[in-house]
């Protein structure tokens, strides 16, 4: 404590004062909770894509399966060369 004292009053300033490192702290964290509210908004947009393409895909599946019995009730006649 001391020590820091007196390296200040021969410097005459400090190199980095507190506020300086709340100020850079302050940016982080806005930086950082921007990036985490994106993710966030990202997150919930591909859940909502991905609800609808499985919707899509089940109904693509019935469609198939709707087809594929109809197909196999459909008459075989043997063919003649």
């Amino acid at each position: 404590m001391l020590l820091k004292h007196t390296i200040n009053f021969l410097l005459g300033f400090t190199l980095i004062e507190q506020s300086d490192i709340v100020t850079v702290l302050i940016v982080v964290v806005i930086f950082f909770s921007i990036l985490l509210i994106l993710g966030i908004r990202k997150s919930y947009k591909l859940k909502k894509e991905n609800e609808r393409l499985d919707k899509i895909s089940e109904e693509i599946a019935k469609q198939k399966m709707k087809f594929l019995t109809w197909v196999s009730q459909l008459p075989i006649y043997p063919r003649k060369n």
